[in-house]
């Protein structure tokens, strides 16, 4: 767990319960369908998992666990995603950088691997039909970016690829993060320009968030908030919502301070095997999550699950069906 010491810095961030609106058909004819085109390659460098794989395992005692490495084959939950309570000025405070406000101008052409609206594509899931986990971390660091790219070293080292999902607001600044973080092996996507509730904003306010994120395909939506109208323009623009099964809530504060380690790795370890079970779980970059990962990695693995496997640089575009 030492290795993951030095990564945390205080940051803020609350989530909610999101309405799930159904995903409707729209707009279809204007996303390019191109799910064939990612089919799922054999990637498999390590032994799959074991009988015990899909069943969820057994729940340890929070203080027991490994801290190691990689692990974990996972499951699906009834409930869906559990979501980010919105506060005012969300990410803000945090030493933002000199020039952070200048948001950068024009769109982006529509890009591939962007499911049919109407293909049942499971946005708690992103597209995970690999029976692995994948590990996701929001937000940004605030005060010290490079904690991001340690994260991502150290996650390399294991042979896990995780998501990162960057404000680009303060990403747009420090653009050799994005780059360094694909090329150790980590997909890195959208959490917009500045973090906005998008089921708040204008047509073109949300235009303007979308646009303006980190380029790619791969969409979070602050506090993984949206409907209809954001799925599809999201689509609209090449980009598909990736939200989670599993939510740590490690950006609770209780006293003033961050949900702790213990805490935070017990709600991946006690969650349900259908959450687990091509799951996306949900941490921070400003919270004690990456403190958390060698326990929580440790402990799937115990219960028979894999993690998504890195196996190399990656581009901006996060292949559909999920290559994990």
């Amino acid at each position: 767990m030492s290795e993951f010491r030095g990564v945390l810095r205080p940051g803020r961030g609350r989530h909610r319960r999101r309405r799930r609106a159904p995903l409707k058909a729209a707009a279809a004819a204007a996303v390019l369908v191109a799910g064939s085109a990612f089919a799922v390659t054999s990637m498999d460098d390590q032994p799959e998992c074991d009988a015990r794989a899909g069943h969820g395992g057994t729940h340890d005692d929070h203080r027991h666990g490994s801290s190691t490495a990689v692990g974990a084959c996972a499951p699906r939950p009834a409930g869906g995603a559990q979501q980010h309570r919105p506060a005012e000025g969300h990410g803000a405070g945090h030493g933002a950088p000199e020039g952070a406000n200048h948001r950068p101008a024009g769109g982006r052409p529509a890009q591939v691997g962007v499911p049919d609206p109407e293909s049942g594509y499971d946005r708690e899931r992103c597209g995970n039909a690999s029976g692995r986990v994948l590990l996701s971390l929001d937000d940004w660091p605030y005060n010290d970016p490079e904690r991001a790219v340690r994260i991502g070293a150290q996650l390399q080292s294991q042979g896990v690829r995780a998501a990162f999902f960057l404000i680009n607001k303060y990403a747009s600044q420090y653009p050799q993060i994005t780059t360094t973080l694909r090329r150790q092996g980590h997909w890195v996507g959208s959490h917009t320009w500045s973090h906005q509730q998008l089921t708040r904003l204008t047509d073109q306010e949300l235009q303007d968030e979308l646009r303006n994120g980190v380029p790619g395909n791969f969409l979070r939506p602050p506090y993984g908030d949206v409907g209809q109208r954001e799925t599809e323009m999201a689509a609209s623009l090449g980009q598909r919502v990736c939200n989670w099964t599993i939510d740590t809530y490690d950006w609770q504060q209780v006293g003033g301070a961050f949900r702790d380690v213990d805490a935070i790795r017990a709600s991946v370890r006690e969650a349900s095997a259908e959450e687990k079970t091509n799951g996306v779980i949900l941490g921070h970059l400003f919270s004690h999550f990456p403190e958390a990962l060698p326990g929580i990695i440790g402990d799937l693995r115990e219960q028979g699950y894999l993690m998504c496997r890195n196996t190399g640089p990656v581009t901006e575009q996060v292949p559909y069906p999920l290559a994990c």
